[in-house]
Formats: C-alpha cells, structure tokens, sequence
C-alpha cells in the first residue's frame, strides 16, 4: 500500500482543530468521517468507537477493515486484544471479595499467598550485586494494585509468551524475586503484581481466577464476548492487528507477540494483567456499571465504596504517576489502555464513556492522532448531553 496524499498531515492539523458543535446527538456518522482520513492514508486499519451514558449507548461507529487483506470491513461485534484493559476488570472483581468481607486491600499479599513471606528488597537498584535489605513492611494488595509494590514487570519463566503457564507457578515465581524498592516508594508498572491478586481471587473465591471472572463480573454484566480464550466464532470476528513497516511508510499485519496461538488452545492460561479479548459493547457494559456506582441495569455488582477506591488515586502525591487500584487516573476521569491502542474511559462530570478498540501494536506518525481525534469529537458531540 502507498500513502495517497503527501499533504495528509495539513489535512489531519485541520481535522484537529475544527469540529461541529452538536446541540443534539444526530443520525449521520459523527466519528468514522473524522477517521476515515487515517484509514485512506494507511495509518490505521480500522476501528470500533463507542459512546454512551449510565444507561444508553449513544453512538457505536466503525471505520475501515477488520482485516485488510482480505477486504473484510470492521464491525461493530469485532473482537479484540484487551492487553492491559484487563487490569481494571481484575481489581473489579477482587472488590467484589472486599465488599463480601473476604479481604481489606490493606491486608499484606503474604496474608493469603505464603510463598511471599520474607521477601526482601533490593537496596540499591544501580548496583546489580546490591545486598538486599527488609520491607519497611510487607507488600499489601493495595501496593500490588497501584503499581507500588516493588514488583518486576514479569518474572524470567514468562518466555516466550505470558500464557503458558498456571497462574499459581507463575505467581510463585515472583515470589522468588526480590521487590525493587520499598513497598509504597515508587511506582513501577508490574503485570506481576496484578496477577498476584488474580491468584488471590482464586485462592478467596474458591475457583479459578477464569471461572470467579465469568461468573462474578462478566455474567452479571452480560459480557457474553469477554473472555481469555475466544472462541472459533469469536476468533472469526477478530480484528486483524497491524503495525508500522520499518520505513514508516505503511502498515502491515502482525500477531499478538506475548500470547501463544492459536488462541483458542485450551493449553493457553488466563493472564490476569493482560489476557483479555473483548468487545466495544462488553467494555461498555462494564464502564457503565462503574459510572452507576457499581449496579447496572439495576442490579448491584459493586459497592458505591469499592468503586470509589478503585477510580480514586491510590499513589502517593509526591510521585508524578496518577494511578487506582487497576485504573489510570487522569484529572476527574479515570479509565485504561492497552498494548495495541484500546482504551476506555470514564468521565463522571460529563457523564459520558468512550471506547475505542483498534488492534495497533505501533503506530505510524499520523496514527498516533486517531484516539485524540475520537476522544476530543465525542466531547463535542455528546459531552453536554
């Protein structure tokens, strides 16, 4: 493929700095027109964007091909590669053991996870042979969740994918590890942290972290296509994923690098951090029952309490990451990304959820500007409603 326009970047600064004020929501398209710009011009496959409120989807668009090659158009049910979007959806759930009394997010990870009693710490990281020094204290699930732990991001047994192993070898693993700093002092993004407490869930909910998920978070939600191990029927409405060719100049097609295929195998393990296959619809479901204070459709899945902790800061002001227990945390919203480009989010003021799902494991130039463009439109046309 070959970029169609040289100009394109003037084009896409214009596209940036202009958009309609919509006193109504409208039927005519409001975000694919916006995209469709960076789909003509190779910078992005195709995409699902979705808007809603407590209660209603507003506006569900989609835009360019699901797999390019093949000339298959994006739907609105495609599936996609979740990657880090997982991470809320597990602290979620292990608030629902918290708000049954089960567990505080205070208690320490050793409480139920023996394998962690006399962890030591790194003293010194600069020094690779540094001597290792005790906790100030051990590490609690609240440090696990906000990234504050001291975890590593994976352990040296996690090759050469992330999903090849049970969740409690993997878990055991960190163990072994030393923390890299004191519990609380600094941030450092682990999956092995949230995995930690997917073994939690298990060993309090009394099934397998897969099964507590299905049946505890997804079931209730109604998230009939969020799963860590799709199906044949959900493994054909995949979106293709793709990335930027070595010269910059395309995009072509790639896998999913840190998941074993095929996807479907029933060998393939859960990936608490990271393994999640999901929908625009699902995720919605999901970000409106947080948007409600925990209930949907009526029914209470969390506290008003467990909600507030997860979206509400949880790293010390002194450290310039903003992060929950599971979530990002940006000004009054609050929401997470993905490896390749999903993001949701969650705007209590305006009362409004985006979603986007696109399967980009990097972008070129021009595509970096997709999720902004969609973000900054859905505000214009729906923030006020």
């Amino acid at each position: 493929m070959k970029l169609l326009h040289p100009c394109y970047p003037f084009a896409l600064a214009a596209v940036l700095s202009v958009f309609p004020t919509l006193a109504e929501p409208v039927a005519r398209p409001v975000i694919a027109p916006l995209l469709q710009p960076l789909v003509d011009h190779h910078a992005l496959a195709g995409a699902v964007t979705l808007v809603a409120d407590r209660n209603r989807i507003l506006d569900i668009e989609t835009v360019g091909y699901a797999d390019i090659a093949a000339n298959k158009p994006m739907t609105q049910d495609a599936l996609f590669w979740i990657a880090s979007m997982s991470k809320p959806m597990t602290a979620a759930a292990f608030m629902i053991l918290v708000d049954e009394g089960k567990a505080s997010v205070d208690d320490p990870v050793e409480k139920y996870l023996p394998e962690f009693k006399g962890q030591m710490v790194v003293a010194n990281q600069a020094q690779p042979d540094a001597p290792l020094e005790m906790p100030v204290h051990p590490v609690t699930i609240r440090n696990i969740l906000s990234h504050t732990g001291g975890m590593a991001f994976s352990s040296p047994m996690e090759t050469p994918t992330l999903d090849i192993f049970p969740l409690a070898e993997r878990v055991r693993s960190y163990a072994k590890m030393p923390l890299q700093f004191q519990p609380g002092s600094k941030y450092q993004y682990a999956n092995a942290g949230i995995n930690t407490v997917g073994r939690i869930i298990e060993v309090l909910g009394g099934m397998p972290y897969e099964d507590f998920m299905r049946k505890r978070l997804f079931d209730p939600l109604g998230m009939k296509d969020t799963t860590f191990r799709p199906d044949k029927d959900q493994i054909a409405r995949l979106a293709k994923s793709y990335k930027a060719t070595k010269d910059n100049s395309d995009i072509g097609e790639t896998t999913v690098g840190q998941l074993k295929y095929p996807l479907d195998d029933p060998s393939r393990q859960p990936m608490p951090a990271g393994g999640l296959f999901s929908t625009a619809s699902d995720t919605a479901r999901f970000c409106q029952m947080l948007l409600n204070g925990g209930t949907f459709r009526g029914k209470r899945v969390l506290s008003e309490a467990a909600v507030k902790q997860l979206t509400s800061r949880q790293t010390p002001a002194a450290l310039p990451q903003s992060y929950g227990l599971g979530f990002s945390i940006e000004g009054d919203t609050y929401g997470h990304g993905g490896a390749y480009s999903t993001n949701m989010n969650v705007d209590p003021k305006r009362r409004l959820i985006t979603v986007f799902m696109v399967q980009n494991a990097g972008w070129r130039e021009e595509g970096k500007q997709a999720l902004p463009i969609f973000s900054r439109a859905a505000i214009e046309a729906f923030g006020s409603k």
